[in-house]
């Protein structure tokens, strides 16, 4: 048995607004996808990769990352959101690979061992249903003050529960079978906030105070109950846990986690990147290629000399 079995989905499209790499996809994924290998630390993880409509050099991109015993392609043909979400689903509860099972999305940026943190979390916390890598800032800015949360200390942080989070999280096969059905109503038109709300909150949601602060509280509240009204009477709640400080972020400009001086830590990041495809065993980053980079980046390029420019033809 492995200890975390990964449905990691991936579309070449720029979507919203990024913190880095707001005009290159494939550069911002490739970002994103070093630092979600360091995360995995020593792991022993099986990756579904799942590329809707990528175009070869994503292929390419994983298979430099991950090794062969450690991947599986599973290329879609633009398919959306929606059913690349369903597919996710379909390959971590059919899987028997490893009991904890871990849904990606492509633009988000992690901290080392971070995934290592939360397998350890889950073994010690058998009563924490899911965790989310993202400590998210909704949290601070949009929460009411009449919402109550538990905090522990466990590992290297303390560890909040939460209402809800995005669709990026680790739970176990069991759990996701016994939560499949309000899973799949994301991919029929529910919001993952109020999917999250229906297994989490249960009596919480009778609370006005909370749910009627304002109108966009309010429709979530509303699709919380048309969508997982079942859960809400006839399931247990279910926990979540997010990290403080948080483990990874959502690129998303307006949704960068709090607390952390994230635009450092990707310039770092790229820098080593780009030093790495420096190194004979990688290949080169061609000159032309850098235009594509954050300022910050083409900046350091600039000032490496030949180091990382396109070697002449002999």
């Amino acid at each position: 048995m492995r200890d975390l079995a990964i449905a990691y989905r991936i579309y070449p499209g720029v979507s919203k607004k990024p913190a880095f790499h707001d005009q290159s996809k494939f550069h911002l994924a490739r970002l994103c996808l070093s630092s979600f290998r360091q995360a995995l630390g020593g792991l022993r993880f099986k990756v579904w990769a799942i590329l809707d409509g990528c175009p070869r050099q994503y292929i390419d991109l994983f298979r430099s990352i991950f090794t062969e015993d450690q991947l599986e392609i599973v290329e879609t043909d633009g398919i959306g959101n929606l059913k690349t979400f369903s597919m996710q689903i379909d390959l971590l509860t059919q899987q028997m690979e490893a009991d904890l099972v871990y849904f990606a999305e492509d633009d988000y940026f992690y901290r080392p061992d971070a995934l290592v943190e939360m397998v350890e979390f889950a073994r010690e916390n058998a009563a924490a249903a899911f965790v989310t890598p993202y400590d998210h800032p909704d949290s601070y800015f949009t929460s009411s003050r009449y919402e109550r949360h538990r905090v522990m200390a466990s590992g290297k942080r303390h560890w909040r529960e939460a209402s809800s989070t995005c669709l990026t999280f680790l739970t176990r096969r069991t759990t996701l079978l016994a939560t499949e059905r309000i899973m799949r109503s994301y991919c029929k038109g529910n919001m993952d906030c109020s999917l999250w709300l229906a297994l989490t909150q249960k009596a919480a949601l009778v609370d006005p105070r909370v749910h009627a602060a304002d109108e966009v509280r309010l429709k979530i509240w509303v699709k919380t109950f048309l969508w997982g009204w079942r859960e809400i009477f006839f399931s247990r709640t279910q926990s979540l846990w997010s990290p403080m400080p948080t483990l990874a972020t959502h690129m998303e400009t307006p949704g960068l986690s709090p607390l952390v001086p994230w635009m450092d830590e990707f310039t770092c990041a790229e820098k080593k990147l780009l030093c790495q495809e420096t190194m004979p065993s990688s290949g080169l980053l061609e000159e032309e290629d850098s235009s594509s980079l954050h300022p910050s980046l083409q900046t350091a390029i600039r000032g490496s000399g030949p180091l990382l420019r396109k070697p002449a033809s002999q």
